[in-house]
């Protein structure tokens, strides 16, 4: 399939347009329950405020930021053992994947599983390349990890692990295999964190083996920090070197830089929020699933993080616009490629929104 070269082409939408469906509700952004973007409902929100305040006090506005990132480089590649020169931190994760898609259409056709995250595709798009949808069963048990079921070859392929929309964790060994296959293996980490146990099928740890490996990791989803656009990529210190020196040359602003370093030095902190998390997901994502499935025409799929798929033989826009009536906000899945209007993807929140998102569907579907 080839693509044009407007980065606005795909008109495709992430989830979390808060203000947009505000506006069309008749709303204030912070009246909704924003259940369509994948974010831990909960942070360690004292300790972020506190490090802005002193990077404001450090004249962090007045100044120029480091356009080096050093010191967040430095945490990162701390936490993850690997050598600095390994790490780039971006203006979040969408940044660093326009970067992977620079290298993804110098190396070839892309194949991106789908359904899938839109953002591959812009990222493609922006560098005029081309790709290939290959299609993920729609059919898939509770048991994870899982081996990655697609061996379609070519040049390049993304992987999101876990995947973004089924939340299918795949396991590490069938994801290596494609390292040997694959000139350029993009993987996209940014829920992992969240996955208990997910670390273990991490692919960041064979980086320092293949360099032609890629893996693109968040902040955003593990802290709730979505405003603030931290991410940072692993990979062979020349392909990085190469990005640094295309890119912006102020990529991160101070704020998002003092709360990356804060967040990935304190060893303490970020263990004992992935342990909450993990604890959150565990026994609040069983409920909800369960819950869910006990509703008459929904079936919700198993997953492994902090969102899953809803779907009916009809079609769910009508349970969308009644949730949304109700201040509760979906993600619309026709955005997704492979789906259609007969999906929805729910994010776990607290126990409290958890019941009423429950109550809500169970007022429609009754």
């Amino acid at each position: 399939m080839a693509i044009d070269n407007n980065c606005d082409s795909l008109g495709f939408e992430h989830g979390g347009n808060i203000a947009e469906e505000a506006q069309r509700l008749g709303l204030e952004a912070y009246e909704l329950l924003d259940a369509s973007a994948s974010l831990a409902p909960f942070s360690p929100q004292k300790a972020i405020n506190q490090c802005i305040l002193k990077a404001i006090e450090n004249m962090g506005l007045k100044n120029y930021p480091d356009r080096n990132l050093y010191n967040l480089k430095e945490a990162i590649a701390s936490w993850h053992k690997v050598k600095t020169s390994m790490v780039l931190p971006g203006n979040g994760a969408a940044e660093l994947m326009t970067w992977a898609g620079r290298d993804a259409v110098n190396t070839g056709l892309s194949i991106l599983p789908n359904p899938g995250f839109a953002d591959y595709q812009r990222a493609i798009n922006c560098w005029g390349g081309t790709y290939k949808q290959s299609s993920l069963p729609l059919r898939w048990n509770s048991s994870f990890p899982q081996s990655f079921p697609i061996k379609e070859i070519s040049e390049v392929i993304w992987i999101t692990n876990p995947h973004n929309p089924t939340g299918q964790l795949w396991d590490r060994n069938s994801l290596e295999k494609l390292t040997k296959t694959y000139k350029l293996v993009i993987c996209d980490e940014a829920f992992l964190p969240l996955v208990p146990e997910g670390e273990k099928q991490s692919l960041i740890p064979l980086t320092t083996k293949y360099e032609n490996l890629i893996v693109i990791r968040s902040l955003t989803k593990l802290f709730s920090i979505a405003g603030l656009r931290i991410g940072y990529v692993i990979s062979a210190p020349e392909r990085l070197k190469k990005w640094e020196n295309l890119r912006d040359p102020w990529p991160m602003n101070s704020l998002a830089i003092a709360v990356g370093e804060r967040l990935m030095k304190d060893t303490s902190l970020y263990k004992r929020h992935i342990q909450q998390i993990h604890q959150w997901i565990i026994g609040e994502g069983s409920w909800l699933h369960s819950h869910l499935n006990t509703l008459t025409g929904i079936k919700a799929h198993p997953s492994s993080t902090n969102f899953f798929l809803i779907e009916s033989n009809t079609s769910l826009l009508p349970l969308r616009e009644h949730l949304a009536q109700k201040k509760i906000l979906l993600r619309d899945c026709r955005s997704f490629e492979g789906l259609g209007e007969n999906w929805l993807r729910i994010s776990l929140q607290n126990e409290s929104n958890n019941q009423r998102i429950f109550n809500a569907i169970k007022s429609f579907t009754n």
